[in-house]
C-alpha cells in the first residue's frame, strides 16, 4: 500500500514466458495485488505465472492486446484496488518505477501517470529502432498540436491510474488492437485528466514483444484517426461513442482529502 492505497499491477500477457520471471522479481513490496492476464499464450506464461504466485486469467480465444487490458482493469478493479499500473511483462520497462509511479496517483498528484521512453533520451541507447523513434516523435507532435498537450509520448505501455479514472474511461468502446492505448490517453486529456509523465529507460532485445513495420503503420493510421476524432468531439463537431464530450471537466470534479475524486462525480458518459 502507499497512502493507505491499495496497489494492483497488471500484466496483459501474450508468449511472455521468458521474460515474465524477470519483471515479477522486480515488482515491489508496495503492490498489494499481482495480476496476469494471459491471452491465449502458445507458450507457458501461464504456468510461470501461477508458478510465482500471480492472479492469472486466461482468455478463452484471443482478443487482442487492447481486449487483454480491458480484462486487466475489470479484474484490478474487482479486486478492490485504488491504483491501478499497468507494465508489459516482457522486461521492455522497469518494474523498478512501478512504486514512484503509484506513488504519484496514490497522494492524489495525478489521475494517470505515464512511463516514458522520450524524456531523459535514452530511447536510442535503450535500442529502440530509428523508425520507431522518428514514428513516435512525429505522431506525438502531431497529437500534442490537435489535442491541446505537451506530453512527451502517447505510446508507452507503462502507465498508472487512479481507481476513480478507470471508472470514468469508456474502456469497452475503445478498439482491441494496439490502438486502445492512444484512445486511453486522448479520452483522459478529453475529460481534463491530470496527466504526468516520469523519465522510464527502455529495453529492446529479441524476446521484449515489439510490433512489426507493417503493424506499426496500422498503429500509426490509428493515432492520427483517433487524434482527429478526439478533436472533432471536443470540438462538438463529431458524436464519437469512443469519444463522447463529458458534461464537465475531470478537474471540475471534487477533490477529497486523500486526493482521490469521488467515483460517482466520474461517471457522466
Amino acid at each position: 500500500m502507499i497512502n493507505g492505497k491499495r496497489i494492483a499491477v497488471v500484466m496483459p500477457a501474450y508468449n511472455a514466458e521468458s521474460t515474465l520471471e524477470a519483471t515479477v522479481r522486480e515488482l515491489p513490496d508496495t503492490v498489494d495485488e499481482r495480476i496476469l492476464v494471459d491471452d491465449q499464450s502458445t507458450d507457458g506464461t501461464v504456468a510461470v505465472a501461477r508458478r510465482l504466485g500471480l492472479t492469472v486469467a486466461v482468455h478463452e480465444k484471443n482478443l487482442g492486446y487492447g481486449g487483454n487490458q480491458k480484462t486487466c482493469y475489470a479484474k484490478a478493479l474487482a479486486s478492490g484496488a485504488d491504483v491501478v499500473v499497468m507494465i508489459h511483462p516482457d522486461y521492455q520497462y522497469s518494474p523498478l518505477l512501478v512504486t514512484p509511479m503509484a506513488s504519484m496517483v496514490a497522494w492524489g498528484v495525478y489521475d494517470l501517470v505515464l512511463g516514458s521512453r522520450i524524456l531523459g533520451g535514452q530511447a536510442m541507447r535503450g535500442g529502440m529502432p530509428l523508425y520507431k523513434y522518428l514514428s513516435n516523435r512525429v505522431l506525438t507532435a502531431f497529437q500534442n498540436l490537435f489535442l491541446g498537450a505537451k506530453l512527451s509520448e502517447y505510446h508507452t505501455g507503462f502507465r498508472a491510474y487512479t481507481r476513480e479514472l478507470l471508472l470514468a474511461l469508456p474502456l469497452q468502446r475503445n478498439s482491441d488492437d494496439f490502438v486502445f492505448d492512444n484512445q486511453v490517453i486522448a479520452q483522459a486529456i478529453l475529460m481534463k485528466a491530470r496527466i504526468g509523465e516520469i523519465s522510464c529507460p527502455t529495453r529492446y532485445f529479441p524476446e521484449a514483444s515489439s510490433i512489426n513495420f507493417r503493424r506499426s503503420l496500422v498503429y500509426g493510421l490509428g493515432v492520427i484517426k483517433t487524434t482527429i476524432e478526439c478533436t472533432l468531439a471536443r470540438c462538438g463537431l463529431l458524436h464519437s461513442p469512443t469519444f463522447n464530450r463529458p458534461t464537465a471537466p475531470l478537474s471540475a470534479t471534487p477533490v477529497l482529502a486523500d486526493g482521490s475524486r469521488p467515483a460517482a462525480a466520474l461517471l457522466r458518459r
